[in-house]
């Protein structure tokens, strides 16, 4: 009997579950399917859009000659990987130190870093927007990265790993000479690439999709990552009204994510899990 019910409980599970994936999912196939469709055919009646050759050729041709859709792509890459990059430099000793050092106003801090969480990135906007504008990085890389480069998200992470780390090797390695900084660099940063990994997701996936601050920062068309060039191209031109062409440039924009994703799903999940305890 309570086997049964198990059973039972387990297809009522996997079939809610496969439901929400199905509507999840549901917008995206949509977006594929009329990215390869003749922009006159995408509202023809039909639940889902009917792809052709012509319909693809005719919107990633679009797509890829109306906006610089490739240079915006390139900018939001170095965007991620210089924040992505900042970010780890900063989050490795600082959630080595809240994890394993002694020091006064530790616990302060831990709670700093908590509260951080709590703060929207929109209450910063003004007086960081004044401070690049004074300092002439406006429409710059700089004006895109600089904000992000503390995360107190990549801090608390990293802490939260770093507390299951057998305090036993740390003494060791300073019985061996080693300094903290290189602790953290050359025996933390190894053992925490599981959650490396996670938050790399995380933060990749954030500002890649990030238009708000882009929005704020940015003006100049050949400074726009892939979020703002999209909104771009749906204001501008060929872009205007042409749902073929943004879908196909919403694809491209998609594309690197999804892969990225799926290629790093196993240490993300791993990271995840080991960061709970």
């Amino acid at each position: 009997m309570i086997l049964g019910q198990s059973s039972s409980s387990r297809i009522v599970s996997h079939a809610v579950l496969v439901t929400g994936a199905i509507i999840m999912a549901f917008p995206f196939l949509w977006m594929i399917l009329a990215s390869l469709t003749p922009q006159s055919e995408i509202f023809d009646g039909s639940l889902l859009p009917t792809p052709t050759l012509h319909g693809a050729i005719d919107n990633y041709g679009t797509a890829l000659s109306a906006i610089p859709l490739l240079r915006f792509m390139a900018n939001g890459f170095v965007v991620c990987l210089a924040i992505l990059v900042l970010q780890i430099a900063i989050a490795i000793p600082c959630g080595y130190a809240l994890a394993k050092l002694s020091f006064p106003g530790r616990p302060i801090l831990l709670v700093g870093v908590l509260l951080g969480l709590l703060v929207p990135v929109q209450i910063p906007t003004i007086p960081i927007y004044i401070a690049l504008a004074k300092s002439g990085l406006l429409d710059s890389y700089a004006a895109l990265v600089l904000p992000w480069i503390i995360s107190v998200f990549a801090i608390f992470l990293f802490r939260q790993f770093f507390v299951t780390f057998p305090d036993e090797v740390l003494d060791a390695a300073r019985l061996d000479g080693f300094s903290e900084l290189s602790i953290a660099w050359r025996i933390m940063l190894p053992a925490a690439w599981p959650a490396v990994v996670s938050f790399s997701i995380f933060s990749i996936v954030a500002h890649w999709n990030d238009l708000y601050w882009p929005m704020v920062v940015i003006t100049n068309p050949d400074m726009m990552t892939a979020s703002l060039g999209i909104a771009y191209f749906r204001q501008a031109g060929e872009g205007a009204g042409n749902v073929g062409a943004l879908m196909a440039g919403g694809v491209l924009v998609t594309a690197p994510l999804v892969s990225f994703f799926l290629l790093m799903q196993k240490h993300f999940i791993r990271g995840l899990v080991l960061g709970r305890h």
